[in-house]
């Protein structure tokens, strides 16, 4: 999507269909996410996969691919049980205590970060190991003191497509506070929908 209205604005080159289908096809960051841009990825197919500096990157790769199968393996895919236990009672019409309230709702939070942090990680991790060079896409958004940060800081792709191709385009904050309200709650719901 991002390709196609760049080339609508003319703000992105005709590329042949071999880079054009390598981009699309990529399938480390398919899946979920982080969102890749043509011109943040393209430009690097046409490197040397020898060039200098490769086998570090490749390493550096490895590492954060085995830190994100961690993070899914041992923390998200953990935490998940803990979740699902509260959530299928309430979903069961069920009351439960507070504390299994709480401890069910920490469990999913944690389990949503882990899951999105570790496919993050392994893909940027397998792209690495491609001998690319993928967006980051998680900044530790638990550590942002308010949730403007946190926002800046979850699914950093994400924020950056939806600000570039949807909330910019509409008007961002450029027409009055009305405007800018709607063009927020459209581009949030769009969000959602994704």
């Amino acid at each position: 999507v991002s390709y196609l209205v760049d080339r609508w604005r003319g703000n992105a080159p005709a590329y042949g269909l071999i880079e054009y289908a390598a981009f699309v096809s990529f399938f480390p960051q398919l899946i979920a996410g982080p969102i890749v841009r043509h011109n943040q990825i393209i430009g690097q197919f046409a490197q040397s996969p020898w060039r200098e500096g490769v086998a570090e990157q490749v390493s550096r790769g490895l590492v954060l691919f085995a830190l994100g199968l961690i993070k899914k393996v041992f923390f998200a895919d953990e935490l998940a049980p803990i979740a699902d236990t509260g959530f299928d009672a309430v979903a069961a019409g069920q009351a439960i205590a507070f504390g299994e309230a709480w401890l069910a709702a920490l469990a999913y939070t944690l389990q949503l970060y882990f899951d999105f942090s570790a496919y993050s990680d392994m893909a940027i991790g397998l792209g690495a190991m491609f001998g690319l060079r993928l967006p980051l896409n998680f900044d530790a958004p638990y550590r942002a003191l308010d949730i403007r940060m946190f926002w800046r800081r979850w699914h950093m792709t994400l924020s950056s497509f939806l600000r570039d191709y949807v909330y910019i385009p509409l008007g961002g904050n450029r027409g009055s506070l009305s405007r800018t309200y709607a063009t927020v709650m459209a581009t949030m719901l769009l969000c959602g929908l994704w």
